[in-house]
């Protein structure tokens, strides 16, 4: 599977407790390359997970890879901002919705429902893995 890792889909795997943690293990197993992700998903899972040497271990086991430059991402990071800004999204996002436009073969792993509002390329759904709901 060619992914983009989202806060959610790492700090599901990481917590045995987590309500979609039996997806997230599922969907690990699937990997067949390291998932995408960005140093803004990186920070956020090691706030909520309070633990930075397991994110850590996760892109030094190439579980993840860092493959997302803010720096030169600047102009379409800030034209998703002002895009969006209804909807109060975090960097977080916006990186992951320029790295759905920039790696357009690889599905958003996330649990975070605003993925199935967010665009790429303006108009484009982001095709995305999530949970399945709960009835």
């Amino acid at each position: 599977m060619k992914g983009i890792a989202d806060t959610g889909f790492i700090v599901a795997f990481a917590r045995r407790n987590d309500q979609h943690h039996t997806w997230a293990a599922g969907v690990a197993q699937q990997i067949t390359e390291p998932l995408l992700t960005c140093e803004a998903v990186l920070a956020e899972a090691v706030f909520q997970l309070e633990c930075a040497s397991y994110v850590l271990a996760l892109v030094e086991d190439e579980m993840l890879r860092v493959a997302f430059d803010c720096t030169r991402n600047l102009e379409p990071l800030a034209e998703l901002a002002r895009r969006y800004q209804d909807r109060k999204p975090d960097l977080a996002d916006l990186c992951l919705i320029r790295m759905s436009e920039l790696f357009p073969h690889h599905v958003v792993i996330t649990v975070d429902n605003d993925f199935c509002i967010y665009r790429r390329n303006r108009r484009e759904p982001i095709p995305i893995h999530v949970p399945p709901r709960r009835r």
